[in-house]
């Protein structure tokens, strides 16, 4: 105790005690991090005590024993990981997909699938446009996701992106503007918009084969050049694809150590440009490439990863609400820092 008081006293902060402890377990040699703290202004006597103490604490090989069970973890994850390496791997699409054959061969086994045929018959398909949305709901107040492009972490902060305006304003903004990424209305906006937009959802389509037959989903609309970064949601999900193209890369879960997944569902690693010299983890991971058409519907499982960009103008409505059981967010970690 009176070791680290001292230490504690000439200077080294408990941030840098944090990054010790996390670096040790990471597996990097004690003097590669004295090296790191001498150059960052650290007196060496003052780094080579604090690193001595670490591997010295009962604390620290206490945190060593789980780390050894998350590595435990990540070899068995691992292990499907090289098993999906053996064959190319590609997002299947299924006509019409009847939905016992969804159930056994894709819901049941985590498996994606865009599935065609099933929006033919549906009218929305031929109503919904960017001029029908404006003459139905134009004066409605709707809330928008902003100033995106100013923003690296925009997704993670989407909060701070909120903005109000009328739905026929947002509309025209989306015709004329070009590819941007600047404004999108996605799922986050989503509890200001259920309200504005309440008939649209009258006018989903049910698809009993998969949902519950309720009429409830997510509304996202954008220009061309919206950005979705990679990450994984908490449930099972369906795209249905209304207008516009979208590019969709996929990641298995198996995948996640490699991710550096630090946070919630997101990670760093980005889908338009992956940077192997910032993740050289990322070598040989496997992105599963599909682009998305008006009238089909992709599967994407719990827990797969997933960056979106839209080709076109675009207007996706996402459901959760399938027949079988879908509460995966119940037993997610409350603390999202990892």
């Amino acid at each position: 105790m009176k070791r680290r008081a001292t230490v504690h006293h000439i200077g080294i902060s408990d941030e840098w005690r944090r990054w010790i402890a996390e670096n040790l377990m990471l597996g990097h040699a004690p003097e590669k991090l004295a090296g790191i703290l001498g150059r960052s202004g650290i007196a060496p006597h003052v780094a080579q005590a604090e690193l001595t103490a670490a591997m010295q604490s009962p604390y620290l090989h206490g945190v060593q024993r789980l780390h050894n069970r998350l590595a435990k973890r990540d070899w068995l994850l691992g292990i499907q990981a090289r098993l999906n390496r053996m064959a190319p791997q590609a997002v299947p699409r299924r006509e019409r997909l009847s939905g016992e054959a969804f159930l056994q061969e894709h819901y049941l086994l985590n498996r994606p699938v865009i599935i065609t045929g099933m929006l033919d018959d549906w009218a929305g398909s031929q109503r919904w446009s960017l001029d029908w949305l404006a003459a139905q709901f134009g004066a409605r107040e709707v809330e928008v996701q902003f100033g995106r492009n100013a923003d690296a972490d925009y997704e993670m902060n989407s909060i701070a992106h909120k903005r109000r305006m009328c739905f026929g304003e947002y509309v025209a903004l989306v015709r004329d503007s070009g590819a941007t990424n600047d404004f999108y209305m996605t799922a986050n906006n989503d509890g200001c918009n259920r309200q504005a937009l309440a008939e649209l959802w009258q006018d989903m389509p049910l698809l009993p084969d998969y949902l519950d037959g309720e009429r409830k989903g997510f509304f996202w609309l954008g220009p061309a050049g919206t950005v979705t970064p990679f990450h994984h949601d908490l449930t099972n999900n369906f795209m249905i694809q209304v207008m516009g193209r979208k590019r969709v890369r996929l990641i298995a879960p198996c995948e996640t150590p490699k991710l550096q997944n630090q946070r919630h569902c997101f990670t760093p690693v980005d889908g338009r440009a992956i940077d192997l010299q910032r993740f050289p983890s990322m070598a040989g991971v496997p992105v599963i490439d599909c682009e998305l058409a008006p009238g089909e519907i992709l599967f994407l499982p719990v827990g797969w990863w997933h960056f979106v960009q839209a080709l076109d103008v675009s207007l996706t409505v996402s459901a959760t609400h399938f027949r079988w059981d879908n509460d995966f967010y119940s037993s997610y970690p409350n603390n999202h820092d990892f």
